[in-house]
């Protein structure tokens, strides 16, 4: 049945090396399930019911790509999305997160739609590569910096804004131990990177709440329970009551994007509005644009990356089934959302099930079992301190600005642009904001400078939709 299905031989491969190669991606995605419930926790969501959302999408979209592609691709929560989602749509612009979800779901609709057209690749291609770069390193600071804030190790200061943590100014039990077993996780995390380990990044998350409970046993760490917890997992009534409680979290998230009484949004005044009228104002359609454009530049990015190492390119350059891929990446994304997540995208940590001989879909088959499995083990999940995902964090936002080295710095309509795109997410705490900035000023540099014939007619398009949303903030 799998020869028939993924048909092996013709890959030459085999079960074997196909289910060695998803326990080899799952290992190095795992770290998901940590990170993506502490960030759309940041937005009001509960962290159990994210958790399993997670991985019901993962296994979902994972699931389609075996079927509908027969690649060895991998779907689950993307990050830097994930972080849009709860620290820009909930946190900076006021929306509740049933609202976030709405968008997250139209846009994998906008993406099915566009995935049966020759629009996605209008799309795609009218964005400057200097700019699909760009947002990817971008997006890479913009999370290391919500990762060095989460540690405590950076903290604000009334004449810097921000500043290093003084050790010595803070409780050391408790904001300075943090800060330290943080810092300390960085460097084992990039050491075992450096290492060329499969499971690095997962393995940097375990080894630093290993630390912790370690501080906390010898009383480094005093938790005090508002802001500092404990860092050793406490199952008063027992763990299956406590994934139990778990499912019932997920009952919270399961549906919540189709209940328009809960799509409000929180003006700055403290003024309310909810409902309908917000599915059909300009914010929404930056909000699922933003979603939509990283979505769409990540997933064919990382589709680009992950087929050129497993050589599945054909001699044109083309990814044979690529409309299998996005259809499974964009209906991930739906059901996610409705499952309650954000946007579900294909991984690049794809690549280390490619490296260790993964050729076909039972590959991705093998990763979505896993992801399915690792539901039961969610209160284990749930009990990783936050502290402890930072590492993580970082390690991946180093990988993610590896990408400005394709950016021509030396020409100052490409370089520039892309220069304000990357420090726009960190600076303005926004990654729809660092897009915006990208392409307007992309647009008027090359045009004020008689260079007019590298701006596409969609360039112009959203050049104007997007001065008309800050003219109407």
């Amino acid at each position: 049945m799998l020869e028939k299905f993924f048909r092996l031989r013709e890959n030459k491969t085999t079960v074997r090396t196909e289910v060695v190669a998803g326990l080899t991606t799952f290992m190095t995605m795992a770290y998901i399930l940590a990170v993506n419930p502490f960030f759309l926790s940041c937005a009001g969501m509960p962290k159990g019911g994210v958790l399993v959302a997670t991985a019901l999408a993962a296994f979902v979209g994972t699931a389609l790509m075996a079927a509908f592609a027969n690649y060895p691709f991998v779907l689950a929560a993307g990050m830097g999305l994930n972080a849009y989602f709860a620290f820009t749509v909930c946190g900076d612009m006021g929306y509740s997160w049933p609202f976030a979800l709405l968008a997250v779901f139209v846009e994998g609709l906008v993406f099915l739609a566009l995935s049966v057209t020759p629009v996605r690749e209008a799309i795609f291609n009218a964005i400057p590569l200097s700019l699909k770069k760009a947002v990817a390193a971008g997006i890479g600071l913009f999370i290391t910096l919500i990762a060095l804030k989460t540690a405590g190790i950076l903290i604000p200061d009334q004449a810097t804004y921000i500043k290093l943590v003084p050790f010595r100014g803070v409780p050391f039990h408790t904001a300075g131990i943090v800060a330290i077993l943080a810092l300390v996780g960085i460097v084992v995390t990039a050491v075992l990177h450096a290492l060329r380990l499969k499971a690095a990044i997962l393995l940097g998350i375990l080894a630093t709440w290993f630390l912790g409970v370690v501080a906390e046993l010898t009383g480094l760490y005093e938790p005090d329970g508002a802001g500092f917890f404990s860092t050793i997992p406490h199952f008063e009534k027992g763990y299956w009551h406590a994934l139990g409680t778990t499912f019932r979290e997920f009952g919270q998230t399961f549906g919540a994007v189709f209940e328009p009484s809960s799509w409000t949004h929180t003006a700055k005044d403290g003024a309310v509005t909810a409902g309908w009228n917000l599915a059909f104002s300009l914010n929404f359609f930056v909000v699922m644009f933003a979603f939509f454009f990283v979505d769409l530049f990540d997933t064919l990015g990382t589709l680009i990356g992950v087929s050129l190492k497993g050589g599945f390119l054909d001699k044109q350059g083309r990814l044979p089934r690529i409309s299998g891929a996005l259809y499974a990446d964009s209906v991930a994304t739906s059901v996610g959302a409705v499952f309650g997540t954000s946007t579900t995208t294909t991984f690049v940590e794809s690549s280390a099930g490619v490296a260790a001989g993964g050729k076909t879909g039972l590959t991705a088959a093998t990763a979505a079992v896993l992801f399915l499995l690792s539901i039961f083990l969610a209160p284990l999940f749930l009990a990783i301190p936050g502290f402890a995902t930072t590492p993580a964090l970082v390690v991946v936002g180093f990988l993610m600005m590896g990408s400005v080295s394709g950016i021509d710095f030396n020409d100052v309509g490409e370089g520039l642009p892309a220069f304000l795109c990357i420090v726009a997410m960190p600076f303005f705490y926004s990654i729809s904001d660092g897009i915006m900035f990208g392409v307007i000023s992309y647009t008027f540099v090359n045009l004020c400078t008689g260079r007019a014939k590298r701006i596409s007619p969609v360039m112009y398009v959203l050049t104007a939709l997007f001065i008309a949303k800050y003219a109407l903030m």
